[in-house]
């Protein structure tokens, strides 16, 4: 059977290669992102099995294995009433380390037109749960970065601010309000400072837990004075760099 259709895709992941790879050769993380009971064996020959939530199964074998580069494996379903039999098909997945993030390219060959196309819309959403499921594990530690991010508001040493920020955020970071635009680690931590003077003794605080996807963090927060008097809330947008710091962050203020 000659494969000459080819539907290709690339997304861009917050993680690091050797996090997204393991979801491919991972049994169990492989199951996390396709479905309970769908497992592999990551080495050329060994078994690709793949159930899917509605009970679909699909199998096929791996081809080859590049650690944290690349991944070739057969793919076809073993109801006979589907389009593609048993390692009738082959995918292949290339990733490529880039400043923010893993570039995933995904090449599935078939044999024909209509199943490539038929299988546009899968790819979309099952690439989407994979991004989804890998950053989910990046960002594990959001909520305690977040946390060291705003303490850092309220330090009074410049010193001690900087090392606590440099910590949680890349040297490039950039943060963005109503109030300010700052570029890079020395340029917020200035702006930190400033903060404090117009605004001695306020402290802010996460209400709640980060909700996170695909590397974007969305984060309520509380303004307070020292005495714990409500001074404002709102919600900071943070974007999060491969290997968990945060990156970026563009915070509005509700009241």
């Amino acid at each position: 059977m000659t494969l000459d259709h080819a539907l290709e895709r690339t997304v861009r992941i917050a993680a690091r290669p050797a996090t997204v790879f393991r979801f491919f050769t991972d049994p169990a993380r492989f199951a996390v992102w396709w479905g309970a009971g769908s497992h592999i064996d990551a080495r050329p020959g060994g078994a690709v099995h793949i159930r899917y939530p509605n009970g679909v199964v699909a199998s096929g074998e791996v081809v080859e294995v590049v650690p944290d580069r690349r991944i070739v494996f057969t793919y076809g379903y073993e109801d006979a009433g589907k389009p593609i039999p048993p390692g009738g098909s082959r995918v292949t997945v290339t990733l490529e380390e880039t400043a923010r993030g893993t570039l995933l390219l995904l090449r599935h060959e078939l044999a024909t037109e209509g199943a490539r196309d038929a299988h546009v819309p899968g790819w979309r959403y099952q690439l989407a749960i994979f991004a989804n499921v890998v950053t989910a594990e990046e960002h594990a530690d959001t909520d305690a970065r977040v946390d060291v991010f705003f303490a850092a508001w309220a330090e009074p040493d410049a010193v001690r601010r900087r090392e606590s920020l440099a910590e949680v955020v890349t040297d490039d970071v950039t943060f963005r309000d109503a109030f300010a635009c700052t570029a890079g680690l020395d340029d917020l931590v200035a702006h930190t400072g400033a903060v404090q003077m117009h605004m001695p003794g306020v402290v802010l605080q996460r209400a709640g837990t980060a909700r996170q996807c695909q590397g974007t963090a969305v984060v309520e927060w509380e303004m307070r004075s020292a005495d714990g008097t409500a001074r404002g809330r709102g919600t900071n947008v943070f974007e999060l760099a491969p290997d968990g710091r945060i990156r970026g962050a563009v915070g509005v203020r509700a009241s």
